[in-house]
Order: C-alpha cells, then sequence, then structure tokens
C-alpha cells in the first residue's frame, strides 16, 4: 500500500464535497427515535392486554428483531439505512441486519458453508468480544466483593 503525504490526501479530499452532516443527523435522530416509539408502543400494547413489563419487554424485542429481518430481506433496510445512517443502528435492530444481510449474501452457497458459515461475519465478533468482556467484569466484580 502506497503512503500518501498530506499534500496527497487533501487533494483527495477536497474532490469529495462536504457532507450534509445537519440533515444526516437529522434524519438519525428522526428514525432512530421512530424505531424506539415503535418498541414503546409494542410494549405499551402488550401491557394494556394485561401482559407482564418484562414479558412485554421481550414481545418488544422479538418484533423488532422479526420487522428488521424483513425489512432486510426485502431491501427497504438498507435503503433507509443510507438514508437514516446511523439512526438505523438501534442496538437491536443494527444488531439482526448485520446477522441477516451477510446470511443473505452467502445463501447461495448452501446452508451450511454458506448461510450457517457466513451468518455471524459482522456481528461474531460483537458476540465474542461482548461475552468475553462480561465475563472478565463479572470475575473482576466477584474478586472485588471477597469471592465466595
Amino acid at each position: 500500500m502506497k503512503k500518501i503525504n498530506q499534500n496527497e490526501y487533501q487533494k483527495m479530499v477536497s474532490h469529495l464535497g462536504k457532507s450534509p452532516w445537519i440533515t444526516n443527523v437529522i434524519w438519525a435522530f428522526f428514525v432512530g427515535g421512530a424505531i424506539c416509539v415503535i418498541g414503546q408502543v409494542i410494549i405499551d400494547t402488550a401491557k394494556n392486554m394485561g401482559i407482564s413489563q418484562e414479558d412485554a419487554g421481550c414481545i418488544a424485542s422479538i418484533s423488532l428483531i422479526f420487522l428488521s429481518g424483513l425489512f432486510t430481506g426485502f431491501g427497504l433496510f438498507d435503503k433507509l439505512a443510507k438514508r437514516a445512517g446511523a439512526g438505523t443502528l438501534v442496538p437491536i435492530t443494527g444488531f439482526a441486519n448485520a446477522v441477516i444481510s451477510p446470511a443473505m449474501e452467502f445463501k447461495t452457497e448452501g446452508y451450511v458453508l454458506g448461510l450457517g458459515a457466513k451468518m455471524f461475519v459482522i456481528a461474531g465478533p460483537v458476540i465474542v468480544y461482548g461475552i468475553s468482556s462480561s465475563i472478565l467484569c463479572g470475575l473482576i466484580y466477584f474478586f472485588m466483593k471477597g469471592g465466595m
């Protein structure tokens, strides 16, 4: 890989133009907020039906994962993400998209070597480091409290 100096970098960047960051922030805010509102409506609806708070939260999570997967399957999630950027990364919907997108891309390679092997290409490191850091934090907490 060729290293470039500061002047060459500035020349490359000057051709790109300015990013409409204010518009991007507004789109991200409203789309992320809309996803959260949808989740809250699902929770409130479930609670009004007599379902406990904990179960209503599970229903909302499952519903948002399902909708994210469905929108990814129809190609709508990527179109929305191009416009809203980080607003679509509300953790549960963005994570569902990160699992489903590679699985769809490699489904032609078969269920085992394509779908199964590539499903966690993007999300796998998040899972591994999330679990590892939670174990490490748990051990630190355990030993700070004096062990057993």
